[in-house]
């Protein structure tokens, strides 16, 4: 769906191909950032609502699902990659569906506070976004969303949300959020997320109602959207017909939500092929049932780091002692 930028001239377009960060444009000309690893995987990030459109692997594959029909123009979210779901996940609250930081044009942050742990990836860019007058008209709080997306020499695809408290009146804000992340599969009927049975979940299609999961992983059969609660760091989403395993690492993010909409809510969604939801799967990171509240001063960190390998693993045979970068940041992950 991505557009690419003007071809470069004769002879420099090897040279742009390889560079690990470039600058472009991308459908209806919006701003778009290229991650490039020298092994092949690559990363395309919009602006626009600091969106992740795409993630392929070293053999060009693309693994996240962007819809046919996603809208890249505001007001509207792009439908697919990875929205960023903040300060409010779903329309529980006061605000828009799923806050206003998948809708607003973020800007390149060429000064980014130091990370934790520095990072030896030439491939990543680093975002902020801050409120505007109208934002602050609809949450009046001020804050600063740096957003840090990476690709690792080995493929895997890296974000970290550092939200900061920069109220000047004293006060304390929360917030709920979600990184909403569209994997691609090759058919819903053939996919299995392991890693979440035995949990408690609010199902959002009995008004978040609290059941306990008993099957020995989550298939697909109907229209599922469930928030699954006090989850463990790493989930597995397994694409039988693919032969791949998608693994989803994440830290400071305690909630996880399962999504399909399948057939009749995917023939209502105007900016969502009809069949498309056989193609598709959410499992999102995040933190919902029990909002993040900052002081000011206060900053949260919330990671998510995706691999896809081999799907001869399975939940089980995932090395159980690599978790995510920095696993040690504990699960408020506030300072």
């Amino acid at each position: 769906m991505s557009a690419s930028a003007s071809s470069p001239p004769a002879g420099e377009e090897n040279k742009q191909e390889a560079a690990p960060v470039r600058h472009c444009k991308g459908v209806n000309d919006l701003d778009k950032v290229v991650l490039r690893e020298v092994r092949g995987s690559s990363a395309e990030v919009y602006l626009y609502g600091g969106h992740v459109t795409s993630w392929k692997d070293e053999h060009g594959d693309e693994l996240l699902f962007v819809s046919n029909k996603a809208i890249f123009k505001s007001p509207k979210a792009i439908r697919g990659g990875i929205p960023i779901c903040f300060p409010q996940f779903s329309n529980f609250g006061n605000l828009e569906q799923h806050g206003f930081a998948r809708n607003r044009t973020w800007c390149v942050d060429n000064d980014p506070p130091p990370f934790p742990v520095p990072t030896s990836n030439t491939a990543y860019v680093d975002l902020i976004l801050k409120p505007t007058e109208e934002d602050l008209k609809i949450w009046p709080h001020s804050f600063e969303y740096r957003l840090r997306v990476a690709l690792s020499p080995g493929g895997d695809l890296m974000l970290t949300s550092r939200i900061r408290n920069t109220n000047a009146d004293g006060k304390s804000f929360s917030f709920t959020f979600a990184y909403h992340t569209y994997f691609k599969i090759s058919d819903i009927s053939e996919v299995r997320v392991e890693g979440l049975e035995t949990l408690d979940y609010l199902d959002n299609l009995q008004d978040r109602a609290r059941f306990t999961e008993q099957g020995d992983a989550i298939v697909f059969e109907s229209e599922l959207d469930r928030i699954y609660l006090g989850t463990p760091s790493k989930i597995a989403i397994i694409d039988h017909e693919k032969k791949r395993t998608f693994v989803v690492r994440k830290g400071g993010l305690p909630d996880a939500v399962v999504w399909n909409p399948w057939d009749k809510k995917a023939k209502a969604m105007s900016d969502f092929g009809d069949d498309e939801y056989k193609r598709m799967v959410c499992v999102e990171a995040a933190a919902i049932e029990k909002p993040v509240t900052l002081k000011p001063g206060e900053e949260w960190t919330g990671k998510l780091e995706l691999s896809a390998v081999p799907s001869s693993y399975y939940s089980g045979q995932l090395d159980p002692d690599r978790v995510i970068q920095d696993s040690t940041v504990p699960e408020d992950s506030i300072s």
